[in-house]
C-alpha cells in the first residue's frame, strides 16, 4: 500500500502528538487526531492548534478510529493500557496500532493482547531519546508480529525505527531500563546541585564531578536536565512509575525508579506551584536551584 492511501489517527495531541503530525502531514492522505481536550474545551487552545496545523481535530475516539489505517498512540505512560482499550473496539481490521508510550513490558503486553484482539496489528516503541530535536527521525526500536512490515512503511516517511524483537516487551524493556539511568541523572543532578547551592559549595562539587566524567559538561547539562524536568516532570514522573513496574515484573523491589519516580513528581508540583515561574527557558542551572531555594525559604 503506497503513503498517499495511508490515513493516520493520533491520539493525543500533546507535544509529541504536534511534533509527528506536523512531520507527516505532507506525506498522508488523511491526518486526524483524538485528544480529550478537544471534548472538554472545544473551543480550546488544543482544537485550535489542530485546525491551524492542517489537522482534522476528531469528536471522538470512534470517529479518529474508523477511517485510520495507522494508529499512533501518544499519551502519558499511565494511560497506555486505557487508550488501547478505549480505541480497540473501533480499530479497523487490519490497522496498525502503533504506541509510543514509555510504559513497562507487561502493560504493553496487555495493551497487545486487546488490540490484537479486535483484529489490528500492534506494534510496540521505544523511543530513545527526548523527541525535540529529532521530530518524526526520533531513534525507536520496534516490536512486535508486524513490526518488520510496519518499520519499512513508516521509514519510508522519515523515521529512524529499528526493529528489534517480534514479541511485544523487549523494546520497552530497552526503554524502561535506559530511563533509569537517564531521569535517575536528572533526579540526581537536581538534588545534589540544590543541596550545594544551599551550602554555597557548587564550585568545589561541580570541577570534581568534571574531574571524575571530564566527558561531561556539568553546568551544561545541569542548566538542560533542570529545565526538562520543570517543563516535563509530570510526564517523567509517570514513566518511572512504568520504569518500577518494570523492575517489579521481573521480581525485584524498585527502590530506585521509585525514588526518581517521586522527585520528579516533587519537582513538578513545585513547577505546578509557579515557583519557576520567574526562571527563563534559557536559564542556568543556578537559577532554577535558587527559586527552589527561595520557596524554601
Amino acid at each position: 500500500m503506497s503513503q498517499a492511501t495511508h490515513s493516520l489517527g493520533m491520539i493525543g495531541y500533546g507535544e509529541v502528538g504536534r511534533i509527528f503530525c506536523a512531520g507527516l502531514k505532507a506525506q498522508l492522505a488523511g491526518l486526524s487526531a483524538w485528544d480529550l481536550k478537544f471534548a472538554a474545551d472545544p473551543a480550546g487552545e488544543a482544537r485550535s492548534h489542530a485546525q491551524h496545523a492542517g489537522v482534522r481535530a476528531t469528536g471522538s475516539m470512534q470517529e479518529l478510529c474508523a477511517s485510520a489505517t495507522l494508529i499512533i498512540s501518544a499519551v502519558t505512560a499511565s494511560n497506555t493500557l486505557a487508550v488501547a482499550e478505549a480505541a480497540a473496539p473501533h480499530l479497523r481490521a487490519g490497522s496498525f496500532f502503533l504506541d509510543l508510550n514509555s510504559a513497562s513490558p507487561g502493560t504493553k503486553q496487555a495493551a497487545a493482547k486487546v488490540v490484537e484482539a479486535a483484529g489490528a496489528h500492534y506494534v510496540e516503541a521505544g523511543m530513545m531519546t527526548s523527541v525535540p530535536p529529532y521530530g518524526i527521525r526520533v531513534p525507536m526500536l520496534l516490536g512486535g508480529a508486524r513490526a518488520q512490515e510496519l518499520a519499512a512503511m513508516v521509514n519510508a516517511w522519515g523515521f529512524d525505527a529499528k526493529v528489534v524483537a517480534a514479541g511485544i516487551g523487549v523494546a520497552s524493556a530497552i526503554k524502561m531500563c535506559r530511563s533509569v539511568m537517564i531521569k535517575g541523572l536528572e533526579a540526581l543532578v537536581i538534588e545534589s546541585y540544590t543541596t550545594a547551592r544551599a551550602y554555597g559549595v557548587e564550585e568545589h562539587v561541580l570541577p570534581t564531578l568534571a574531574e571524575t566524567f571530564p566527558s561531561i559538561d556539568w553546568a551544561q547539562s545541569g542548566a538542560y536536565f533542570f529545565s526538562r524536568v520543570v517543563q516535563h516532570g509530570q510526564r517523567r514522573a509517570e514513566e518511572m512509575r512504568e520504569c518500577a513496574n518494570t523492575v517489579a515484573e521481573v521480581g525485584f523491589d524498585p527502590i530506585m525508579a521509585s525514588a526518581i519516580a517521586a522527585k520528579q513528581q516533587w519537582v513538578a508540583d513545585r513547577a505546578k506551584a509557579g515557583v519557576f515561574a520567574g526562571v527563563d527557558k534559557g536559564a542556568r542551572w543556578q537559577d532554577y536551584a535558587d527559586a527552589l531555594l527561595a520557596w524554601r525559604a
